[in-house]
């Protein structure tokens, strides 16, 4: 480490946990996220500054106005020009420090590249907004022996755990099932605070630290729940890994097949995406219109729902299937059906 990256981490070296050694660990890092939203854009701030040596940044989306209350690295600018957000986030890093090397990947995560994307990680942070992704990043990591950080916030409510592969129970462990689209809110949907969004990362972001700097017995090795609103803090003791786990223990790695994530079509000469859930789920109409009201214009009957926004208007049928009108690219109407749906 040169003497003026010496005075630069200097405060951060002062501190017992990190120390000379911890910095030049840090340097020498490689951390992947995925997902450069509210906690994502976080996750990377506060890596670039710590002094993380790679950071690659993975986000299928374009920054909007209603991203800018809480996507802290991003400005009205960058709205404007409707710029990616993993762009927008390395064009930021290069200017709080030009020494991390940053690698903007402007895709959608899926099961024919996510292993790839991980492959060389240290470890592997959780900015997305779905399940589906998490899921299959849950797969991809226990398989590659990638240590990966769950996060998660919407409304004032926000949980956090971390994975390391061969040691702590996996994601599956806790959640065995993926939640049914339709029955869980999301930020478009709720809304959301950019307090629990600081915490939430505050943690992932620490656990990271803890990570790179090769001390996992400083691993909290819980589920964290936090409900900022309603001023309440759960930490749940994660102690076992589930015997019967489809990844951690039999290594069926559905989400990285084909079957296991979501089918997407687009309709010929429709300008339009249809998105069909692995697994068909009945959705209840009056419950997922009383989340979208706010949204835009919803009307449905017993077939199907529509939500009519102002660029977009989404049929979602009885079965979780949905037709996403007014794109025809996957990646735009994947995030949609995450944003409104809530796979």
């Amino acid at each position: 480490m040169n003497p003026a990256n010496s005075e630069r981490y200097s405060r951060q070296i002062l501190f017992s946990g990190i120390g000379k050694e911890g910095q030049q660990r840090l340097s020498e890092s490689f951390a992947v996220i995925i997902g450069c939203g509210a906690l994502g854009s976080m996750h990377a701030e506060m890596l670039a500054r710590a002094g993380v040596g790679r950071l690659r940044l993975i986000d299928r989306d374009f920054i909007e106005d209603s991203n800018l209350h809480r996507q802290i690295m991003f400005d009205e600018r960058d709205a404007e020009e409707r710029l990616p957000k993993a762009v927008a986030a390395a064009s930021r890093i290069a200017r709080i420090n030009s020494e991390v090397r940053t690698e903007p990947v402007v895709k959608d995560v899926n099961y024919s590249n996510i292993e790839e994307l991980i492959r060389d990680a240290d470890v592997v942070l959780d900015g997305t907004d779905n399940f589906e992704v998490r899921y299959l990043l849950n797969d991809a990591a226990v398989k590659l022996k990638k240590a990966w950080i769950y996060g998660a916030a919407v409304g004032a409510y926000g949980v956090q755990m971390t994975i390391i592969p061969g040691q702590t129970p996996c994601l599956r462990c806790v959640f065995a099932e993926m939640p049914p689209p339709g029955t869980s809110p999301t930020c478009d949907t709720a809304g959301v605070v950019l307090p629990i969004i600081a915490t939430i990362a505050s943690y992932q972001v620490t656990e990271a630290i803890k990570i790179l700097t090769g001390q996992f017995d400083k691993l909290h090795g819980s589920l964290l729940q936090f409900d900022l609103w309603q001023n309440t803090f759960t930490k749940l003791k994660m102690r076992e890994r589930i015997a019967d786990c489809p990844a951690c223990q039999q290594h069926k790695f559905e989400f990285l097949s084909a079957r296991g994530g979501q089918l997407v079509t687009t309709l010929c000469g429709r300008n339009s995406v249809q998105i069909t859930p692995a697994a068909s789920h009945q959705i209840d109409f009056a419950e997922l219109a009383d989340q979208l009201r706010e949204v835009g214009e919803v009307s449905y009957n017993r077939y199907l729902l529509k939500l009519k926004t102002s660029e977009h208007e989404i049929t979602v049928f009885t079965d979780a299937r949905s037709v996403i009108k007014g794109t025809d690219d996957p990646s735009v109407a994947r995030s949609l059906y995450a944003r409104y749906i809530g796979a």
